[in-house]
């Protein structure tokens, strides 16, 4: 199992937002690609942060009182980009899903994004090898 890699099971159409886009235009972003969340990267194409849903809720549901979403991807991002390369194990990735972290993260190599790993992808990957472990006589 330890060599099932997150590059076997990553989405590899991520999107991309930029710190000055409007946190609107990144919500619609997400919500028209079915995306948890994106990678922030700057005019280098290099990571700066990560968007989720669960940012933009909370954001949303305050300016919802207002009706004044003026908020930018840069404010609501996180700078403290937890991330994963193509050749991390699914293992490593479960592990770290396990608590309250991140349900997305992004995979990227030598500072650019190449995609996204999430529970869903991971869910996968074990499932389909637990599925092998039935089928193989002990």
């Amino acid at each position: 199992m330890d060599s099932i890699k997150v590059s076997d099971y990553m989405d590899r159409q991520p999107v991309l937002l930029r710190p000055e886009m409007s946190l609107a235009t990144a919500v619609d972003e997400l919500l028209d690609n079915h995306k948890l969340g994106a990678a922030v990267i700057d005019h280098n194409q290099h990571i700066v942060g990560f968007l989720t849903q669960q940012d933009c809720l909370a954001v949303m549901l305050e300016s919802s009182y207002h009706c004044d979403l003026i908020s930018t991807v840069e404010d609501c991002m996180r700078t403290d980009v937890l991330i994963m390369t193509p050749n991390t194990s699914i293992l490593a990735v479960a592990e770290e899903m396990k608590g309250m972290k991140p349900k997305v993260y992004p995979v990227v190599e030598n500072n650019r994004v190449l995609g996204t790993i999430n529970r869903t992808h991971v869910l996968k990957a074990i499932n389909t090898y637990m599925q092998q472990c039935y089928l193989t006589p002990v």
